[in-house]
């Protein structure tokens, strides 16, 4: 995740003057968070899928004098450190753009937060499912693996089962945590360690 924002000089070590000012400075502008969440989605959206990703989260919320603004992005093979960069200033210079025009998107400092949606994120959307193919999931009281995905609707095998599911009927999905046994995990001969070049011990690992 990496963080942008408006940032105010801070104090020098040992300053015990500047300390106290800084206790005394107010919090962040209260603000209607809700509409604050509206107007930067309105000026980010529209940048973030021209870049070529989709908007999946955007929140707004008061930290002390500042406010932060966390955003959450994806795209079909999901989203790298380089890539949240490059969104992150992409997101940085829209809001920026829109204040100097002179629509006040959030009152006071802010801090930009932007990162992709972990495991935990809630399957709602056809692209969601599409993104977890292979990926072992519970909805609807079932628990499967996802095979397949299309306008319709998702395929997944229930202990070998296949079960078609409108995207009507689905509910949230939530991806499940597999975690490979040990007694199960291939470690080789250990013989033959001295044997095998770099390449190969990069083999099979993520």
């Amino acid at each position: 995740m990496t963080q942008r924002g408006r940032a105010r000089p801070g104090s020098r070590p040992g300053a015990r003057r500047r300390d106290d000012e800084e206790q005394r400075v107010p919090a962040a502008p209260r603000i209607d968070l809700a509409a604050a969440r509206a107007r930067v989605r309105a000026v980010i959206e529209p940048v973030i899928e021209q870049a070529g990703y989709d908007l999946e989260e955007v929140n707004v919320s008061r930290a002390g004098r500042r406010h932060v603004v966390r955003v959450l992005v994806d795209t079909d093979g999901g989203i790298n450190l380089d890539d949240v960069a490059v969104v992150s200033r992409e997101i940085s210079t829209a809001l920026d753009e829109a204040e100097e025009r002179g629509g006040e998107v959030l009152a006071g400092e802010y801090q930009l937060e932007v990162g992709s949606p972990g495991v935990d994120r809630p399957l709602t959307l056809p692209r969601h499912w599409r993104r977890n193919r292979g990926r072992l999931v519970a909805v609807n009281g079932l628990t499967g693996r996802v095979v397949d995905v299309d306008d319709a609707g998702v395929v997944l095998d229930v202990d070998g089962v296949s079960r078609a599911l409108a995207f009507a009927e689905l509910g949230p999905g939530k991806v499940q945590i597999e975690f490979k046994r040990l007694d199960e995990a291939d470690f080789g001969d250990e013989d033959d360690v001295d044997d095998v070049d770099d390449e190969e011990d990069g083999e099979g690992e993520e």
